[in-house]
Formats: C-alpha cells, structure tokens, sequence
C-alpha cells in the first residue's frame, strides 16, 4: 500500500503465524511488479470457476499485496490487504472499495485517508481493498467495451475473490463491504446480487438509483464522460431492463437483514473545502473543483440516498444515517463516514464497536 518494502523473516514469521504451508502459485501473477512473488505461505485456494491465487508480496509486517486471477476476466487482479492487529485466531473480513478510479488512480483509501486504514488497523479485522474496476461500477458488463476491456466485477467480488481471500487469510468467513461515490452505489449492488455474503454494508456518498432518468445520467457522466467507457456496454441502451435489475433502489427490499450504513452531505462547503487543507484538492482551482462540482454532486447523491432513506423506511427496513448539514464529495468527509460507521461494520463482523 505505497509503503517501503520491508521483507524479514521474523515480519513474515509473525505475519502468516498459524496459516497454511507454502505452495507454488499458478503463472497468472501480475508481471513486473517486484512485490508479487511466485511463492507464498498461504494456502493455494481456487474459486469455483477456477480463479486462484497467482501471486502474492510481503509489504510489510501488517501488508500484503496479492495477485488474484479472475477467470471471469482472464486477467490477474491487484488485492491489497491491511492485516488484523491480532492474527492469532481467524478474523472477518472488511471489504473496502475505491470510487470511480477503482484504486488505480491517486483517488484511493491509501492515498487520500491512509488515516482511515490507520484507523481500522487496531481492529481484529482483515482489510481487503481491491485495485481495479475504473469506471466499471463493480458491475458484470453486458459485453467488452472498446476502452474500459472486460468487466465482470460482481462475479469477482462476490463469485471469485472471497473464497480465496478465506483461504488464503484464513478468516472466519464472516464479511462487511464498504464503498464511498460510484462505489456507494457498487457495495449496495453487491450485496443484493449475493444474499448472505456481506452482513454489513457501508455507502458513502452514493447514488442508488441507476435506472430513473436522473441515476441513469449520474452512471453515464461517470462511465462515458469521465472513464471513456461507453454504458451500452454495460447495461445497454436507456430503460433496457438490465438497469433496472441491477438497481440497487429498485430492489431495496433484498437489502433487509443487513446492517446498513447509508451517509452523504448537503453539497454545502464544510470543515474540508478549505484552500490547500488537508483533505481539499490544492490550489484555488482545486478548492473550486471541489466546491463546485464537489458540492453539486454531493448534493444530487445527498438526493438519492434521501430517496433511499424513504424507501427502506416504507419496506420497514432499518438502517443507520448518516447526512450532514454540510460537506461535498470529498476525501475528509468520507474518511469521517468510515470512522462513523464502524460501530454498524463492527456489529456485521462480530467485532467491538
């Protein structure tokens, strides 16, 4: 996670302590990153569809990064995972998503709110954030798009990757999804697509409803404008019944029985939108990027999960909000979403609030 490589053996001893013994990983290891290894102490699991693990890398005594290759995709995918702070017995598992870049860009957790993995650092969990995805939502694309390639994230994520991450951490196979902006939507998707993966769900800043007029534009300006990608790809053509069966709001009632975490603000400036603050993007063109457009997509995100808050209460469905008088779509404030919706992660994975 962008730290120095530091591998000792006493780092490793510590770290893999009571996991499974060595064996040879398949050729589908990320080449030329120098962290993936042909060799690692874990277990060697394979998903159902064959996806396995093909490589992995000692970051440090608390990180690792490893390579999974997803048979969905025919590509190996870049996982890194934040150790628990006690791997003496199995853990659960918090799976943290990156917004629209997916984590490939500087817009990710470790560069943004590395306080925030610093935070969760002292829980007894396993932190899993997956690196890819740009502009894909997470979905299962309908076919290969020209520039964003094959997307099948949802069989990853929910398919693929967590009977390797069980097998290869060792964790008690209980599990917890976060996700702030495009992923806000991606983490409530998810859990619909498979019942009983996640018992805790975490949306920062996201919009739920992709197939209205309103939701449908919101994917678009991320997918086509932004990512270059081109949504007919993805779901096909406005009001093919594809958006709707993949929107999240449309089938709230799938989301009864979780823990759900639903937070966003006003689009109004708050405590971040400063000039060069800590969280703010530099300059005065920076501070106005992110009061402006910052502010108005925070305040149509603050829209829909409104909308969503509306509906879960119709269905009789609890959740815990989390919406400020302030605030844009911006780094500070979701770093706060993720400290405030611990306790709600914490009760899914059977953890301490």
């Amino acid at each position: 996670m962008r730290r120095g490589i530091r591998i000792a053996t006493a780092a490793a001893v510590a770290l893999f302590a009571g996991l499974s013994t060595v064996v040879a990983a398949g050729p589908a290891a990320a080449s030329g990153d120098p962290l993936i290894t042909s060799k690692a102490p874990l277990a060697h699991p394979v998903s159902a569809d064959g996806s396995t693990l093909a490589g992995f890398g000692v970051v440090d005594a608390t990180h690792l990064k490893l390579s999974v290759f997803s048979a969905a995709m025919n590509k190996p995918v870049i996982v890194e995972v934040q150790r628990p702070a006690d791997t003496s017995a199995p853990r659960p598992t918090l799976y943290l998503l990156n917004g629209a870049g997916g984590g490939e860009d500087s817009a990710s957790w470790d560069a943004q709110a590395p306080e925030a993995l610093k935070f969760l650092a002292s829980k007894n969990v396993n932190v899993v954030e997956p690196i890819g995805g740009a502009w894909s939502y997470y979905a299962d694309w309908r076919k290969p798009d020209p520039t964003l390639g094959v997307n099948k994230w949802k069989t990853f994520l929910t398919q693929e990757l967590p009977p390797i991450i069980d097998g290869a951490l060792g964790t008690t196979g209980v599990n917890a999804i976060a996700g702030l902006s495009t992923s806000g939507t991606s983490v409530l998707a998810l859990a619909i697509a498979k019942p009983g993966l996640y018992k805790s769900v975490a949306a920062y800043s996201g919009c739920a409803q992709i197939s209205d007029p309103i939701g449908y534009r919101f994917v678009n300006m991320a997918t086509e404008v932004w990512g270059g990608g081109n949504t007919l790809n993805m779901y096909g053509p406005e009001n093919d019944p594809m958006w709707a069966a993949n929107d999240p709001y449309v089938h709230a009632d799938q989301l009864r029985g979780l823990n759900l975490f639903i937070s966003s603000g006003s689009g109004l400036p708050g405590k971040y939108d400063t000039l060069n603050g800590r969280y703010a993007l530099p300059g005065l063109y920076g501070l106005g990027n992110q009061l402006i457009i910052g502010g108005v997509i925070e305040a149509a995100v603050n829209g829909c999960s409104h909308n969503l808050q509306a509906k879960l209460n119709k269905l009789g469905i609890p959740a815990t909000y989390d919406f400020t008088a302030t605030g844009t779509h911006s780094w500070g404030y979701w770093h706060d979403d993720l400290l405030r919706s611990w306790p709600v992660l914490a009760k899914g994975l059977g953890l301490p609030a």
